[in-house]
C-alpha cells in the first residue's frame, strides 16, 4: 500500500501525542537510599527521607515507581511520618505514627516485590492522602506483636475459673490491679472482650458471639499457663481459643483519603489494629487480590484485623473488589456508606448547621459545592423527594478546615422545606459522594459479625462469592440515621452465582437471616415509603446455593422490589437450627415480591415459609 505524504503527517502527529500522553517512568530502588531487607533496622526515618526527596524531585506526568528488593522490613514509630488524620469510623486520636506516607502526588506505584512490612508499636502502616493514580502492589502488611491477645482454653470448671494458655507471640503480665495485661512498644491494654474458635476447623463457636472476659484476681501457673478464678463460662471447652481485645481502633491497615483512581494489587493485610482499609471521600477503587488473612493453613493465629476487612466512607464513581480472602477479622469482610449529618440548626430558608453525629466519625470533608444532597426524616427513615444542590460549605467552628470539625454551616440554591430545623430529627445524605460497588469472586470465611454489608443507590453486583461460616449474616443493606448514621438506600442490587455455607452460627447486631435488608427505622408503623428499593429495580437473589442448618434466608424490612428466583437450599445439621425467625422469608412492610423456580430441600411452603407483616 502506497503512503502519502499526508498519511505520514498523520501517523507521526499521532504518535507524538501518544507519546506526550503517556507518562514516562521512573524507577528508584529503595535500596539506593539505604533501605535493604532482612537488617532489622528501623527503615521508617530512611523511607521518610527517602519518599520527602522523592516527592520535591516528582513531575505530575511522571509514573514513579518505589520498587522494594523481596525481605522483610521492620517499621518502628521513632523517626516515622507524624500525621494528624481523622479517619472514619476509626478513633480520632492524633497525631498517628505512619510507615509510608503519600500525599499530594500523581502516578506513585509502591512495588513490595513480595516483600514483608513488619510494623512494631500503634502505626497507620500506609497512607495515600490527595493524591491520583496510586497504586500498592505485591506486599505483605503485619505486626510483629499484634494488640490482639491470642489464647487457648487448658481447663474450664465451675469451682477454679478458666485456666488458659497464651500464644507464644503475646507479651503480658499481672498488673497492680491483678488484671491480665497485654503490652508492646509504646502500648499496653487490659483486653475484656473476646472471639472463641474451633481449635481445628477455626470456625466461630456456635452460638458464643462476643465473649465477656473475668480477668480479675488473675494468677500465673507458669508456662504461659494463667488461671481466671472469676471467669466461668460452660462454652469454653478445653481446646477452644480465644482471642482477646478491646474496642480500640485507632488506625488501619491502609488508608486513603481524597484519592483518584486507587488501585491496591496482590496485597495481604494480616493484622492492623482497625481496619484492614479504609478509604474515605475518594473516586474509583480497584481491589484486585487484595486479602486480609491469615498466612497460610499453618499459621498459628486465628484472627487478622481489629474491625472490618475492607471499609469506604463517602467514596463516588466505582469500588471494585474481586479476588479477595477475607478471614478470621472481627468484622465485615466489606462496608460501603456514606455519613448522615444531623440537622442542628436552620439559620434561614436556604441555610443549615450540619453536624457529624457518631464519636468514631468526624473530622473530614463531607461535601462540596455542587454536591446534591436530599433530607430524611430519621424516625420514619422517609426520604424527603426534594433534591438540593450545594452553593456553599464551610466547616463551623474550625478555622475554615474540615480537618477536624464536628459542624458545618450549609447553603443550597432553592429553599429548603419548612420542617428542616433542629425541633425534628432531620439526617442529610450526600447523593454525590455514592459509589457503584462489583463485589466478586471473594472467599469470606470465619469471622465475626456479618460478611458483607452495602449502603448505596447505585448498582450494586455482589456475585461467585463464597461465604463461608461467617457467624452472621452474609450479606446485609443496612441504613441508620440514628445510631451509626451510616447511609444509605440501596435501589439496585444483584446477588448472584454466590455459595453461602452455614451462616447465622451467632447473633449479632442486625443478623436476621443470610441476607438481612435491614434499615434501622425506629418508627417503622407511621413510614409512608419504603427505605431500599424502587419501583424499577430492588433487590434481585438468584441462582445462589445456600447450605444451612437453620430456617431463614431473607429477612427484609421497608422494600419495594424483592426477586428470589432459581435459588437451591440445601439443609445439613452441623448445628442445631437456633435462630427466632423460624421462616424461610420475613418480610415486614414489603411488596412487589416475586418467589419463584427455587429447589428447596425438604419442600416449600407459602403460608409455613413466608411470613409478612
Amino acid at each position: 500500500m502506497k503512503t502519502t505524504n499526508n498519511s505520514w503527517k498523520i501517523i507521526l502527529f499521532t504518535s507524538m501525542l501518544f507519546i506526550s500522553c503517556t507518562p514516562s517512568t521512573k524507577i528508584y530502588n529503595m535500596s539506593d537510599f539505604g533501605i535493604n531487607p532482612d537488617t532489622n533496622v528501623n527503615i521508617s526515618p530512611l523511607l521518610k527521607k527517602a519518599v520527602t526527596k522523592i516527592g520535591k524531585a516528582t513531575k505530575g506526568s511522571k509514573k514513579i515507581i518505589l520498587s522494594f528488593s523481596p525481605g522483610r522490613y521492620d517499621f518502628h514509630e521513632k523517626g516515622s511520618f507524624t500525621k494528624n488524620y481523622y479517619i472514619s469510623n476509626h478513633d480520632q486520636s492524633n497525631p498517628k505514627k505512619v510507615g509510608l506516607a503519600i500525599e499530594n502526588m500523581c502516578n506513585i506505584i509502591i512495588d513490595g516485590q513480595g516483600s514483608n512490612f513488619i510494623f512494631h508499636g500503634t502505626m497507620l502502616p500506609i497512607a495515600i492522602i490527595n493524591s491520583k493514580h496510586c497504586s500498592i502492589k505485591n506486599l505483605h502488611i503485619d505486626f510483629e506483636n499484634p494488640h490482639i491477645a491470642q489464647i487457648q482454653i487448658k481447663e474450664n470448671t465451675p469451682e477454679s475459673g478458666t485456666t488458659f494458655q497464651t500464644a507464644y507471640w503475646v507479651k503480658c503480665k499481672i498488673n497492680k490491679q491483678k488484671l491480665f495485661e497485654t503490652h508492646g512498644e509504646n502500648w499496653k491494654y487490659t483486653p475484656h472482650m473476646a472471639i472463641a474458635f474451633e481449635e481445628n476447623t477455626k470456625h466461630l463457636v456456635y452460638r458464643t458471639s462476643d465473649i465477656y472476659c473475668e480477668l480479675k484476681d488473675i494468677r500465673k501457673l507458669g508456662n504461659r499457663t494463667y488461671q481466671a478464678p472469676h471467669w466461668n463460662n460452660p462454652r469454653l471447652i478445653p481446646g477452644t481459643v480465644l482471642v482477646m481485645r478491646t474496642w480500640d481502633r485507632p488506625t488501619p491497615g491502609i488508608f486513603l483519603s481524597e484519592s483518584y483512581d486507587s488501585k491496591l494489587e496482590n496485597v495481604q493485610v494480616h493484622y492492623s489494629q482497625g481496619m484492614g482499609l479504609l478509604a474515605q471521600m475518594c473516586e474509583n477503587i480497584t481491589l484486585d487480590k487484595f486479602s486480609v488473612c491469615l498466612r497460610g493453613k499453618n499459621d498459628k493465629r486465628y484472627f487478622t484485623t481489629q474491625a472490618d476487612a475492607t471499609h469506604f466512607s463517602g467514596c463516588k464513581g466505582k469500588i471494585i473488589s474481586k479476588n479477595g480472602l477475607y478471614e478470621g477479622m472481627m468484622d465485615d469482610a466489606i462496608n460501603v456508606h456514606g455519613t448522615y449529618l444531623k440537622v442542628v440548626k436552620r439559620l434561614d430558608n436556604h441555610t443549615i448547621i450540619g453536624r457529624y453525629m457518631h464519636p468514631q466519625t468526624w473530622g473530614f470533608k463531607w461535601g462540596a459545592i455542587n454536591d446534591t444532597i436530599q433530607f430524611i426524616n430519621a424516625n420514619k427513615m422517609d426520604v424527603i423527594k426534594t433534591k438540593h444542590l450545594i452553593t456553599s460549605i464551610e466547616p463551623r467552628n474550625n478555622k475554615g478546615h474540615a480537618k477536624g470539625a464536628h459542624e458545618f454551616v450549609i447553603s443550597f440554591v432553592s429553599k429548603i422545606e419548612p420542617f428542616i430545623n433542629d425541633n425534628n430529627n432531620i439526617g442529610i445524605e450526600n447523593l454525590s459522594n455514592t459509589p457503584s460497588i462489583y463485589f466478586a469472586n471473594n472467599t469470606i470465611r470465619n469471622n465475626r459479625a456479618r460478611g458483607s454489608l452495602f449502603s448505596t443507590p447505585r448498582k450494586t453486583i455482589i456475585e461467585m462469592n463464597t461465604f463461608d461460616h461467617t457467624s452472621g449474616s452474609a450479606i446485609l443493606l443496612c441504613g441508620d440515621c440514628n445510631g451509626w448514621y451510616e447511609t444509605g438506600a440501596c435501589r439496585e442490587v444483584i446477588i448472584r452465582n454466590n455459595k453461602f455455607i452455614n451462616s447465622l452460627t451467632n447473633l449479632f447486631q442486625f443478623t436476621e437471616a443470610i441476607i438481612s435488608i435491614y434499615p434501622e427505622i425506629p418508627d417503622l408503623d407511621n413510614q409512608k415509603s419504603y427505605f431500599h428499593g424502587q419501583e424499577e429495580g430492588g433487590v434481585f437473589v438468584e441462582n445462589n446455593l445456600f447450605e444451612t442448618f437453620d430456617k431463614p434466608i431473607i429477612y427484609a424490612k421497608s422494600l419495594n422490589g424483592l426477586t428470589f428466583i432459581k435459588n437451591t437450599i440445601k439443609t445439613n445439621h452441623d448445628y442445631p437450627a437456633f435462630h427466632s425467625n423460624n421462616k424461610r422469608f420475613f418480610l415486614q412492610h414489603v411488596k412487589n415480591v416475586l418467589i419463584k423456580e427455587n429447589t428447596f430441600e425438604g419442600g416449600f411452603n407459602n403460608k409455613q415459609d413466608i411470613r409478612k407483616e
